[in-house]
């Protein structure tokens, strides 16, 4: 299948929803820890209700999987090798950004480093298929 812009697009996209939003989930749940009950399905319908009941969790969990449905078009119009590397990729150089733009924990130089051979490794496998499918 033939690598479009509106797939590079499409996957720049749910890459962007996925990781902002993975950050903002974690943080939305916090306080879920607190909940104890006695039994594995109390627990788990409390954990849902908590979950449920908190827009800051809500919030960015809805946007999250209108990244997935985005995935869902676009991984039915390109190359599912391509599409899995490149989504999953940029989604977590972009989650990575986004803990710390939220200042989660000190950074050690080795993330940047790490961020950007993801850029470069995705580029390079963008450009491969644009130019294998020309």
């Amino acid at each position: 299948m033939a690598l479009t812009l509106e797939a590079v697009l499409g996957l720049a996209t749910v890459s962007f929803l996925w990781g902002v939003t993975n950050p903002l989930m974690k943080k939305g749940a916090q306080g879920i820890e607190r909940i104890k009950s006695h039994s594995i399905t109390s627990q788990f319908l409390n954990d849902v209700v908590f979950l449920v009941r908190n827009f800051k969790y809500m919030i960015p969990f809805l946007i999250n999987q209108c990244g997935s449905l985005i995935y869902v078009v676009v991984i039915q119009q390109t190359d599912l090798s391509l599409t899995v590397v490149v989504a999953n990729s940029l989604t977590f150089a972009i989650t990575a950004l986004t803990g710390i733009f939220l200042g989660e924990k000190k950074v050690h130089r080795n993330t940047y480093l790490g961020i950007i051979l993801i850029l470069l490794g995705t580029t390079v496998c963008c450009v491969d298929k644009m130019d294998s499918s020309s």
